[in-house]
């Protein structure tokens, strides 16, 4: 074999490494990169099958992560999705009408699931004819929200709040609570049905209706703030407008036929008032009057006679 000839063997063989070694670099590179992982030292290993294995291993603790990540970020949304929590809402209006915005409140209330608890109704103003009252709305608490929009809505917002309280502990204490009462009963009844003597079946029927009470004290403070829970109030209240003031003018700035007519209607109230006056007058008049005046015509007439000589 001549020197070129050898020359051109070891040029391929050596070309046939590098190309092998490529390739094996390329397999490992697209491993890692499959699995998402991030590593960028891949390609500087001492040989394909390694910088492989380091991909794989990466991918497998990128991927568990994002595993405890998404597991932990599911639990802390289940978490607050237990929560129970009280929401109240407090809004005060002013409504051209009052009658048609109660409607629109109660219509509003109901189609979201909900229904008026309370009203009230009075009426204000000099004249009478200011109409203002007081609703209070329960709602399931995933309307909330949606209510509280919509009666804004019905009328001109002079003010507007909310407020949550989270109950999530207290209700949990309460069921632990009647838990180990419920057990401390079913114990006093064993014993009740056990006591042979008349004295101790006295003192564990005693406790026993003490924990009964207790269970159903603990009981209906439970049942009222589940219902706290599961519905929100609202408390809304309705004012129409104040009547506009009245501003009088000067009198003479009314017209002269005005004042003319308004004269006539003067004269003619005083007339009547003064007839009205006489006819109440002349009673007494005719009963106390008559008799004072002919008592003193006759005074007068034995005094001014002539005496006899």
């Amino acid at each position: 074999m001549t020197s070129h000839t050898r020359s051109a063997a070891v040029v391929a063989l050596a070309l046939l490494v590098v190309l092998a070694g490529c390739g094996g670099m390329g397999g490992g590179g697209a491993a890692g990169g499959g699995d998402g992982a991030n590593a960028s030292g891949g390609g500087a290993t001492a040989s394909s099958v390694e910088g492989g294995g380091s991909g794989a291993e990466t991918a497998a603790a990128s991927a568990g992560g994002s595993a405890a990540n998404d597991a932990g970020g599911g639990n802390q949304q289940a978490l607050q999705a237990n929560r129970a929590i009280i929401r109240t809402g407090h809004v005060r209006l002013d409504v051209e009408n009052f009658s048609t915005a109660r409607r629109n409140v109660t219509s509003a209330t109901q189609r979201l699931g909900g229904y008026v608890s309370a009203s009230s109704q009075s009426t204000r103003g000099e004249n009478g004819n200011r109409t203002a009252g007081q609703l209070v709305v329960r709602v399931p608490s995933r309307n909330f929200s949606a209510l509280y929009d919509r009666i804004q809505a019905t009328g001109t917002v002079q003010s507007a709040r909310t407020n949550s309280s989270d109950v999530t502990e207290k209700l949990v204490d309460l069921e632990a609570r009647l838990e180990n009462l419920r057990a401390q009963r079913q114990r006093l009844r064993n014993l009740y049905e056990n006591a042979s003597d008349t004295e101790a079946v006295l003192k564990v029927q005693e406790k026993l209706s003490n924990t009964q009470s207790e269970i159903e004290r603990l009981e209906a403070q439970l049942q009222s703030l589940r219902g706290r829970v599961s519905l929100s109030t609202i408390t809304v209240e309705l004012t129409e407008p104040a009547d506009d003031p009245v501003v009088a003018g000067a009198w003479y700035d009314s017209g002269v036929l005005d004042a003319f007519l308004s004269s006539i209607g003067g004269v003619v109230t005083t007339l009547r008032a003064a007839i009205v006056g006489l006819a109440y007058l002349t009673p007494y008049l005719l009963v106390f009057g008559v008799p004072l005046v002919l008592g003193y015509l006759a005074y007068r007439r034995r005094t001014t006679s002539p005496s006899p000589e």
